[in-house]
């Protein structure tokens, strides 16, 4: 892309990830800057990005305790980045960064608005999981569909305008901003999906939990009680 690129990446306690992330993204894009937004990690994951800031475009958002949490250090990045265009990922290497140009061709080429990493369309994966996981993440899916149109809308890989993403301004509160943003934006955005191979963390703690699964379900009430009352 000609736009310049910012990478947005929310960590907490991802300190053994965080090299081999930013050495994976370079191998495939050459960004104008890679965001870190970290939530009050404990194991040192400020200071591998304080050091590798020191020869790479990199930075560190600090995110303040209010408000808390993945939607809100993801705007947050979105606020501070420089790129006309944003690509939004996870730090634990399950989001693949060879897949970022395929999410980013959309986009350059003006035939969708946001490109969404998708697990559930065809050729996508989702290997290693526990059973119990795999049935979490596809009923999540498979109730956010009917609002969204989109297959995995609780992928939290994506790319999108940086302007698009702050004129929709999704709510703050969530875990899963893709589907808050699409939600938000209804049917003024055009949304592509590409397939790709979502891998299991290798290094250190996943974040998924219950509780997050039964906030994202208080989430999709809200949406659909709102879309009824319209």
């Amino acid at each position: 892309m000609s736009e310049r690129v910012s990478i947005i990446v929310p960590t907490r306690n991802e300190a053994e990830n965080i090299e081999p992330l930013v050495r994976q993204i370079f191998e495939n894009l050459t960004p104008h800057e890679i965001i870190f937004v970290d939530g009050d990690s404990s194991d040192g994951t400020r200071d591998v990005v304080h050091r590798l800031s020191a020869s790479a475009p990199i930075k560190l958002l600090a995110q303040d305790r209010h408000p808390p949490g993945l939607a809100a250090a993801i705007m947050a990045g979105a606020r501070a980045a420089e790129g006309g265009t944003l690509v939004v990922m996870d730090a634990d290497l399950s989001h693949p960064p060879e897949r970022i140009n395929d999410l980013l061709g959309p986009l350059a080429a003006n035939e969708a608005d946001m490109v969404v990493g998708s697990r559930y369309i065809k050729g996508g994966s989702t290997s290693g999981w526990p059973l119990w996981r795999k049935i979490l993440s596809r009923g999540g899916a498979a109730i956010a569909y009917p609002l969204t149109g989109v297959h995995d809308a609780m992928c939290g890989f994506f790319a999108i305008r940086r302007a698009r993403l702050l004129e929709i301004s999704p709510p703050t509160v969530g875990f899963k901003i893709a589907f808050e943003t699409i939600i938000r934006a209804r049917s003024t955005m055009r949304i592509r999906e590409v397939p790709i191979q979502f891998r299991d963390r290798e290094r250190g703690k996943s974040k998924m939990s219950f509780g997050i699964a039964l906030r994202f379900f208080g989430r999709w009430l809200a949406a659909v009680f709102h879309r009824l009352a319209k």
